[in-house]
């Protein structure tokens, strides 16, 4: 089976040649998902992180980021892997607005590889992603999250849960909203649709983490529904301390 997919990839990579989520060209060399010069531009996260949401943070002495202490979140803790930066947001906004859904390939990778084994090592019931709204997903044709969730799913050989949180709320966009608003904005937005009475823990999975606003609604939806603990893995976070 492995080796058919390789093959497959290979044929599939001659028709359709791979473009970097960075650069926007041809992947040189072939076989790879970002081009060697573009993966040092991404800025990944890096020790010393909060505690809570996995934000880069100015001191190990300190434990978390202004927003998670000013803030309590209700999951057990953030894994991000890039800052919200230059390049990782155009590569992200690529994936949402110019339907680049092939670049979830290269972050779904470097996500398990960066924390892959801490996942499995939660042994979580599920991935669970992010659910945007029916409108939203009739117009962008798909949801990034539950892409990168299905990707990641299948390295980590962790079942993905699409039908259990739902988006009850076609909310406004939240980049133009100020934090405490963006909580506000989300409030009671999301809801379960399945018996998750027994469920230990679940990882939630999305493309961006900002202020939280959104994990937090979707955490206290899911442990609202009997779920013990929730987990979090992002692409991306921003509004870093440094």
């Amino acid at each position: 089976m492995i080796l058919e997919n390789v093959w497959f990839e290979g044929i599939l990579d001659m028709i359709y040649p791979r473009c970097c989520p960075v650069c926007g060209e041809i992947v040189l060399p072939k076989g790879e998902k970002i081009c060697p010069r573009c993966l040092k531009k991404l800025r990944f996260v890096h020790s010393p992180t909060c505690k809570c949401c996995g934000k880069e943070i100015l001191s190990p002495v300190q434990e978390y980021c202004f927003d998670c202490s000013r803030r309590p979140k209700a999951f057990e803790y953030g894994m991000p892997l890039l800052n919200y930066e230059k390049y990782a947001r155009r590569s992200v906004t690529a994936i949402k607005y110019k339907n680049k859904r092939e670049y979830l390939d290269l972050y779904a990778e470097l996500l398990c590889a960066k924390f892959g084994r801490r996942m499995q090592a939660i042994s979580p019931d599920a991935l669970v992603p992010v659910p945007i709204h029916k409108k939203k997903r009739r117009k962008r044709g798909f949801n990034q999250a539950e892409v990168l969730a299905r990707r990641m799913g299948r390295i980590l050989e962790i079942p993905v849960w699409t039908d259990c949180l739902v988006r009850t709320k076609n909310t406004q966009p939240q980049k133009d909203l100020s934090a405490a608003e963006r909580f506000q904005n989300l409030k009671e937005a999301f809801a379960v649709e399945k018996d998750l009475n027994g469920v230990d823990a679940v990882v939630l999975i999305d493309d961006i983490y900002t202020t939280g606003a959104t994990a937090q609604a979707c955490t206290l939806a899911l442990k609202g529904a009997g779920v013990k603990r929730v987990y979090l893995a992002v692409i991306c976070i921003g509004n870093g301390e440094r």
